[in-house]
């Protein structure tokens, strides 16, 4: 459902010289069937349909959804990836980070305003349930696109892993002692569009935006259009200097905005195109394919005449997309510097005390806590600085303003998609595999370095990233292989504490937590005083409930 009203939110976008109108959609959470790869399983859908619909607005609008889950059996929630939440933190949609699990029959009201242009995704973050089904495409219009004029038409061509099976059942496996390997879910498939149709029609003489979202919990996506080049003009939500590229890697949550013309010679031809599921290992390295472990690709066509036949097939003989890290901002912003707080993460996998495979930063797993760490924040006073009030959840303080150095040390042999929550951080170092551990240099490989919000970080290697820490808030960052997120591949952002002294939570949030019986304040554990540490969960369970309900614990698992 579409509605559009002026809201008093949109004032002060009135106020600048723009009008600002509410995108209203009413969304029913619930299980559907679907079969996009001829194999029929259950789905979460919304409105009883899945794929899932887009989120459409323009710079400015305000966004308000209401949602109701009727899934029946698990709790729900929804997260808006890339967008930033200035001032709405508490819409950012993080299971016992920024709210409460919304439970089964219950509502919950998103609202916040569409503060910069861009292709984002939504999604639930409500342990593993996007590859059950829940997102979908969210884009942001820009009227001062700088490339605005260089193209007629658009489309969305999602990619994405696809699972026969349910995620609760898999992460059950997954989270085991047998689990020797760490290994992760294998996908069965993947899907294009989430199974609709994805050719694009290409009119000779015109040039097409094609907005490029990664839907997967494991694996990158190589993309590369058949005799036709790439213009590349975003990376996630940021514009940059326009690059033309022959192949792209994706990897889960990355978006890329490319332009695709049709020339003269393309009159009387199809043309193929191509997108491969890729096995995890650095090709910009190497420069050749390596011994591929699965072999999943689809191909879709350029349509430049319908009553042409599309029968023919992209090959790629070498797999060398574009490198990432060379793509350059199109505002020419330099390094941020001098750096003012260091944030130091070393990955790798690890065992728990009861022996389960999960995977650590600086040799701990995430673990969730009994209050929501935003409303922990907001509650504290001026022990919210303190990081052990915090719990398990791996928190790291950094004042309004500083100026924030993130380094991943990927002690892995594979590749790693990392995000972070609520900025659009610069990758000012980004080295090929077997480059090791940071050394610790001030000095950017990168000048002036592109900005995103999710990173590949090669295997045995590190990167560099920097962000201006002005939105306060508590932020996520988290390997966005959603498997292991389940493993507590996660660590927590308290952004500008001192700015978080009784935050404004709405009430509607408040009242869910409290119908589940889940502190709104205090510490990790709900105690008054910040140092008590009673009750702070320090061990993660050994039986996984994923989003079910009820859980043993009375609220939402």
């Amino acid at each position: 459902m579409y509605k559009s009203t002026l809201p008093t939110l949109a004032l002060l976008a009135q106020a600048a010289g723009t009008w600002a109108s509410t995108v209203i959609y009413e969304w029913d959470v619930t299980w559907v069937n679907a079969s996009p790869d001829g194999f029929e399983r259950p789905v979460i859908g919304i409105n009883g349909e899945w794929p899932c619909p887009p989120i459409k607005a323009n710079v400015g609008d305000t966004i308000l959804i209401n949602m109701t889950n009727s899934l029946g059996n698990q709790t729900t929630g929804l997260h808006f990836h890339g967008i930033n939440q200035i001032n709405t933190n508490f819409m950012d949609g993080a299971s016992m980070v920024n709210q409460c699990p919304v439970l089964p029959g219950s509502s919950m009201t998103y609202e916040f305003v569409a503060d910069a242009p861009g292709t984002f995704w939504y999604h639930s973050h409500n342990m593993g349930q996007y590859p059950d089904g829940l997102r979908g495409p969210l884009i942001i219009y820009d009227p001062n696109d700088p490339y605005g004029n260089d193209y007629e038409n658009e489309v969305i061509l999602t990619v994405s892993d696809w699972y026969h099976n349910q995620t609760i059942p898999l992460v059950q496996q997954l989270l085991s002692p047998d689990n020797a390997q760490f290994r992760p879910p294998i996908p069965d498939t993947l899907i294009v569009n989430e199974g609709s149709d994805f050719n694009i029609q290409l009119d000779v003489g015109k040039t097409y935006r094609v907005r490029i979202i990664s839907f997967a919990a494991l694996a990158s996506f190589m993309v590369h259009f058949g005799g036709h080049s790439m213009e590349v003009i975003t990376i996630d939500a940021s514009y940059v200097q326009k690059q033309e590229v022959d192949q792209l890697r994706v990897t889960p949550a990355q978006r890329y905005d490319v332009l695709i013309t049709g020339s003269e010679s393309d009159h009387g031809q199809n043309f193929p195109f191509l997108v491969a599921m890729d096995v995890n290992r650095d090709f910009e390295a190497t420069g050749t394919t390596p011994p591929v472990s699965w072999n999943f690709n689809a191909t879709g066509y350029l349509i430049t005449d319908p009553n042409l036949p599309t029968d023919s097939v992209d090959v790629v003989q070498t797999f060398q997309p574009y490198d990432e890290s060379l793509f350059v901002s199109y505002d020419l912003q330099p390094a941020l510097g001098p750096v003012t707080k260091t944030w130091v993460l070393d990955f790798n996998f690890c065992r728990d005390e009861n022996g389960y495979s999960r995977a650590c930063f600086n040799n701990q797993t995430y673990i969730g806590q009994k209050t929501p760490a935003l409303y922990s924040a907001a509650t504290l006073g001026d022990k919210n600085s303190d990081p052990t009030a915090y719990g398990g959840v791996l928190p790291f303080i950094v004042n309004y303003g500083d100026i924030v150095e993130l380094v991943v040390n990927n002690l892995d042999g594979a590749i790693h998609p990392f995000h972070l929550h609520g900025h659009q951080f610069q990758v000012v170092e980004r080295p090929h595999t077997g480059a090791g551990v940071w050394t610790g240099s001030n000095v950017p490989s990168n000048p002036i370095p592109s900005k995103r919000d999710v990173v590949s970080v090669n295997g045995n290697s590190h990167a560099v990233l920097r962000f201006v820490a002005d939105n306060p808030g508590v932020f996520l960052f988290h390997c966005h292989i959603e498997w292991h997120v389940e493993m507590g591949l996660t660590a927590t952002l308290i952004e500008a504490p001192e700015k978080l002294h009784g935050y404004p939570i709405p009430q509607e949030m408040i009242d869910s937590c409290q119908s589940q019986g889940i502190p709104v304040s205090g510490n990790a554990a709900g105690n008054s005083n910040a140092d008590d540490t009673a009750g702070f969960v320090t061990i993660p369970p050994t039986t996984y409930y994923g989003a079910t309900y009820p859980s043993p614990n009375g609220g939402s698992a």
